[in-house]
């Protein structure tokens, strides 16, 4: 059994953001996440909507788990978000866009 107390921190997800959502952060077996930091960074003219889901392990993304939703990122603009959220094991973080143009950086650790 895990006993969580070797934290690694680690560079979690780095991706440019679909219409639809997607996956982008699955934690592995044995291990806990802590999500630190994420960073969301519009490459267009207009402003775009921003999603963020943490979805317990065999759940799907929308409301109930929303970090973001629908966050308004303005044209050439990048948001940002501190705080400590905890994952278990098999929880994802998906993530979607209201068109193209957005990339998200997250950040955080990995106990074991």
């Amino acid at each position: 059994m895990a006993n969580f107390q070797n934290i690694t921190g680690t560079r979690l997800a780095q991706a440019a953001v679909t219409a639809s959502f997607v996956t982008v952060y699955t934690v592995p077996i044995n291990v806990r996440t802590f999500l630190k930091s994420i960073d969301i960074c519009n490459t267009t003219a207009g402003a775009l909507g921003f999603y963020l889901s943490i979805v317990p392990s065999g759940g799907t993304a929308g409301t109930s788990n929303a970090l973001f939703n629908n966050k308004s990122i303005a044209t050439n603009d990048t948001t940002h978000w501190a705080g400590v959220q905890i994952l278990n094991a098999g929880d994802t973080i998906q993530v979607k866009g209201s068109g193209t143009g957005l990339t998200v950086h997250i950040s955080g650790g990995e106990a074991v």
